[in-house]
């Protein structure tokens, strides 16, 4: 099975006619695909003429000279008192909620083997470095997770770079976000409404495969995000598996120009459990060998860099399941939290605050 390929220009046309170009049905039919492919599968790949994979190339040269540095001079960009909300977080710091969570663990152990994830021997064995993109509010009881950015020296091009970058695939996000709250019924502004001035983050990974180059090696243990929707641009080097609702494993292939969405646990929060957080890990397979084999033939960077971007509900607004999913079987399992709160404490179980939140 393969993800739904959904093209946003027609929408776009839509919005910039005022109604013209693309006909009511087909905008709707686009709609409807979007929310049953997050519902169906926590994922979905869409196309956006706004966001070319020429832009997307030249983030990752970036990233990738960055992460090529040494150990002690990334860490001149660490900061642990903000939580690693900004500037970089090192390898061995992020633990895979696999490796914490006893639900989760009796959750894989009930797995058909062949659907199981991989086991990490440990934390993350991945870099990554958290970069704000948008406003923030000028008011909030969250400063540590609303921090100013965190600019490495030596790369003039980085702000504008990551800004740009950052900026694009939050307005993918914007327009996914409204056509998934009209494919379930819901206002159009009901999701981006509470995104505003919300804490995105574009964090992207650096993983060396110079060092963890052999099949196997978890480079990201079985985990959810904790966000409302993840956009992810494609990576050069695959290892990218997904579950689906059904509890099937899939490796995800995300075509030239394409953007990867998944499903966060806001997004799960807001649909009491209609949407599920998407399941995923990074693991070196027999296709990312062959995406090493070819970058040594090529003489290319071997750092594994994701082009990620966490978008967020804003930090001082109530999570709670909206419209018709007050009314859901499962919504009383996601009574009203304040956003920044929920964050807070998810980020203690992943080791990022240092101490427990649940």
């Amino acid at each position: 099975m393969d993800l739904p390929v959904v093209d946003l220009a027609p929408y776009l046309d839509r919005i910039v006619a005022a109604g013209g170009a693309a006909g009511e049905e087909e905008v709707r039919a686009l709609c409807a695909t979007v929310s049953a492919s997050l519902r169906d599968t926590g994922a979905l790949l869409v196309k956006d003429p706004r966001c070319p994979a020429a832009d997307n190339d030249r983030f990752l040269d970036v990233v990738e000279r960055y992460f090529s540095r040494s150990a002690d001079s990334k860490r001149l960009q660490e900061r642990p008192n903000l939580h690693y909300q900004v500037g970089v977080t090192p390898e061995g710091v992020e633990v895979p909620r696999s490796l914490v969570d006893k639900e989760m663990q009796d959750k894989i152990k009930s797995m058909p083997e062949e659907f199981q994830p991989a086991t990490p021997k440990g934390p993350d064995p991945k870099w990554r470095y958290m970069w704000r993109v948008g406003p923030r509010p000028a008011s909030t009881r969250f400063k540590e997770l609303n921090s100013e950015p965190v600019i490495p020296d030596g790369l003039p091009e980085w702000k504008e770079t990551m800004d740009s970058w950052g900026s694009k695939m939050i307005s993918a996000i914007e327009v996914v976000a409204e056509m998934a709250a009209v494919g379930f019924g819901l206002p159009k502004d009901a999701f981006t409404s509470l995104m505003k001035e919300g804490p995105h983050l574009l964090a992207p990974t650096g993983s060396d495969l110079e060092r963890h180059g052999s099949e196997g090696t978890v480079f990201a243990g079985f985990h959810y995000d904790l966000n409302f929707l993840t956009i992810h641009g494609r990576s050069r080097f695959p290892g990218l598996n997904i579950w689906l609702r059904n509890g099937k494993k899939m490796e995800v292939k995300v075509p030239v120009g394409c953007l990867l969405i998944q499903s966060g646990k806001q997004l799960e929060w807001l649909t009491g459990g209609e949407c599920l957080a998407g399941m995923h890990e990074v693991v070196v397979t027999k296709r990312t060998l062959e995406a090493i084999a070819l970058a040594r033939e090529q003489n290319r960077s071997l750092w594994r860099v994701s082009s990620t971007l966490f978008a967020h509900i804003a930090s001082d607004a109530t999570l709670k399941p909206l419209g018709h999913f007050a009314e859901a079987s499962d919504a009383h399992s996601y009574p009203p939290i304040c956003a920044g709160d929920y964050v807070e404490q998810e980020l203690s179980v992943i080791n990022l605050k240092g101490k427990n939140g649940f």
